[in-house]
């Protein structure tokens, strides 16, 4: 028998229980603001934020916080973008390098959690990218909303072939879904 066996299809991916939204702050977007590709990747995360929390699932906001080579300095943009305000029910993580990971405590939660996750956010090429490797080698389950994400302009490549680029990396290390996909699996998830 010469059959491989396709492991990551038995993973039930609808049994993540908490969203990660990754950057959702005005700064993340503020050069990059009129970009097609950038505004329907908001889009996503606020249809993935709304199904989440009709659903009861845990969310988990990670943001930036200080000076470096990923964000500005500038605080009047360091505020989350419109829509995307915390609730009392949500986590907040704050963090000072790319992977979300980096803060303690987001590794203890999602792993008390089960090690599941769903992830989506604004900059894929980095945040996104550092936190499903630092997830593969914790041994957790990460699913990347692919459509929910954007990366920025890298040298001479554009957005669009950076994000295609950083999607099939981080499929690597997780499980690639779209938000449509994840939302009616996780649907059905949720009313059997």
């Amino acid at each position: 028998m010469s059959d491989v066996i396709n492991l990551r299809s038995y993973i039930d991916s609808s049994l993540a229980k908490t969203l990660v939204l990754l950057d959702v702050q005005r700064d993340s977007v503020a050069d990059d603001a009129t970009s097609s590709d950038v505004s329907a990747a908001i889009g996503n995360c606020r249809s993935v934020l709304r199904h989440a929390r009709g659903c009861g699932l845990q969310v988990a906001f990670t943001r930036w916080l200080g000076r470096g080579a990923f964000f500005g300095d500038d605080t009047t943009f360091a505020g989350w973008l419109d829509g995307f305000e915390p609730t009392r029910q949500d986590r907040i993580f704050d963090r000072g390098q790319p992977s979300c990971y980096s803060n303690p405590l987001f590794e203890e939660v999602i792993g008390q959690g089960g090690g599941q996750f769903i992830l989506a956010g604004i900059t894929g090429e980095t945040a996104c990218l550092a936190t499903a490797v630092d997830a593969f080698h914790r041994g957790h389950k990460m699913i990347f909303l692919a459509d929910a994400s954007a990366c920025q302009r890298l040298g001479e490549f554009n957005p669009s072939d950076v994000h295609r680029v950083v999607t099939k990396v981080i499929g690597q290390f997780g499980e690639v879904m779209t938000t449509s996909a994840w939302i009616a699996a996780s649907s059905r998830r949720a009313r059997g």
